[in-house]
C-alpha cells in the first residue's frame, strides 16, 4: 500500500489546493483577441510579426516572503523566468510589487531580487513600492520572447512525459523548496536556462510546464488539463535525490524543473541535451486520451485525479482558432 500512502500525501498537498482556487475566477475572464494563445499557460503569448511576447506574473505567500525575504526576492525573479523558459522563450526585464512595513525586511527582498537579477542577466526595470502596509506582500512580473512556442496545450496521446530536474541542491527548510540555484555558477545557470528555448527552437518537445508548487503530480494535471488529455506516470521511472522521501519529491518546488512531451523519435536527442548539462532527465510515462492521471510504483497502479469529474483549474482545450499548437507535424 505504499503508493497509496504517497499519493494520499501528495493530494492533500496545499500547492495544489491552492491551483483548484483558480478555477473560481478563470469563469470570469473576458476573451481574448482573435488568433491570440489561450490563458492557462505559464506565461500570456501575444503574437508578433518575429514570434510572441510573453508577459508572467507571480506572488508569494505572505508567511515566506516575511520568514525568509531574500531568498523570496531571489525566487520572485527566478521562478518567473522559468515561467518564461516554460514557454520556449527568453526573459528580458522584470518589475515588481513590494508591500511592506519591515524597511529591512524590505531591503533583504531588494537583495535578493538585485542578486538573482545579476545572476541571469535579467534587469529589474521598474516596479512599485509600498512600505506603509500592515505585513510584507510581494508580486513580480516579466517579459520575455519566444520565437517558437512550447505550451500546456500541445500535449497529445501517444506522446512521452518527460521530467528534468536539477537535482544539484536541497530543500530550503521549512518549505519544500528544492534549492539548486543560489550557490550554483551564473554562468551554468544561464545557460541550463536557456535549454529551453533551444529545445522549442529545434523542435524536440512539444508541450512543457515549469514544475510549479503544485509539484510534479500536480503541475501534470495542469497540463493534461489545459491538453484535454491524461497520462500514466510511472515513478520507478522518475530519478529522485537519495535521502528524500517519494511524498516530499513529488510536492517538491525544484529552481530547476520542467515537464515536457515528446515522440520516440526525438526523445534521445531531448534528453541528450539535459544530461550534456548533468541535469537528471528520464520519460516517466506516456500521454494517453483519457482525461484520468494514473501513477504506477512497482506492481501498484492508483488514478490520481479524474479531470472528467475534479477538474483543477478550469481551463480547458481550446478551439483550433485560438490554438496553434503543436506547431510542428508528429506522426501518431
Amino acid at each position: 500500500m505504499e503508493l497509496a500512502r504517497i499519493l494520499s500525501q501528495v493530494s492533500q498537498y496545499a500547492g495544489i489546493a491552492h491551483k483548484e482556487d483558480i478555477a473560481l475566477l478563470a469563469p470570469n475572464l473576458p476573451a481574448l483577441p482573435e488568433g491570440w494563445h489561450p490563458n492557462g499557460d505559464d506565461a500570456a503569448a501575444i503574437p508578433q510579426a518575429d514570434g510572441y511576447s510573453l508577459l508572467a506574473m507571480e506572488g508569494f505567500l505572505n508567511a515566506f516572503v516575511e520568514q525568509d525575504p531574500w531568498f523570496a526576492g531571489w525566487c520572485g525573479v527566478m521562478v518567473n523566468i522559468s515561467d518564461i523558459a516554460a514557454m520556449g522563450g527568453r526573459p528580458r526585464a522584470v518589475v515588481n510589487a513590494l508591500w511592506n512595513h519591515d524597511p529591512d525586511n524590505a531591503r533583504q527582498i531588494f537583495e535578493g531580487m538585485s542578486a538573482a537579477a545579476d545572476t541571469f542577466g535579467v534587469p529589474i526595470i521598474g516596479g512599485h513600492t509600498n512600505l506603509r502596509a500592515n505585513q510584507p506582500q510581494l508580486a513580480v512580473s516579466i517579459l520575455g520572447h519566444a520565437r517558437r512556442l512550447l505550451s500546456a496545450f500541445a500535449a497529445r496521446p501517444g506522446q512521452v512525459l518527460v521530467a528534468a530536474v536539477d537535482h544539484r541542491g536541497a530543500f530550503r527548510k521549512p518549505y519544500l523548496n528544492w534549492n539548486a540555484a543560489t550557490t550554483a555558477p551564473a554562468e551554468r545557470l544561464r545557460g541550463d536556462i536557456a535549454l529551453l528555448p533551444e529545445v522549442a527552437e529545434r523542435e524536440l518537445a512539444f508541450a512543457a510546464k515549469d514544475i510549479s508548487q503544485a509539484g510534479l503530480l500536480g503541475t501534470a494535471l495542469m497540463l493534461l488539463e489545459s491538453s484535454g488529455v491524461g497520462a500514466r506516470i510511472d515513478l520507478d521511472a522518475l530519478p529522485k535525490p537519495d535521502g528524500v522521501s517519494w511524498s516530499d519529491w513529488l510536492c517538491a518546488f525544484p529552481s530547476f524543473g520542467y515537464l515536457l512531451t515528446t515522440d520516440s523519435e526525438r526523445l534521445p536527442e531531448l534528453l541528450a541535451l539535459f544530461h550534456n548539462r548533468d541535469i537528471s532527465a528520464a520519460a516517466i510515462g506516456t500521454i494517453t486520451a483519457e482525461q484520468q492521471l494514473w501513477v504506477s510504483k512497482a506492481q501498484e497502479q492508483r488514478m490520481f485525479r479524474d479531470l472528467n469529474t475534479t477538474p483543477l483549474t478550469g481551463f480547458r482545450p481550446q478551439p483550433a482558432a485560438l490554438n496553434p499548437a503543436p506547431q510542428y507535424a508528429m506522426e501518431n
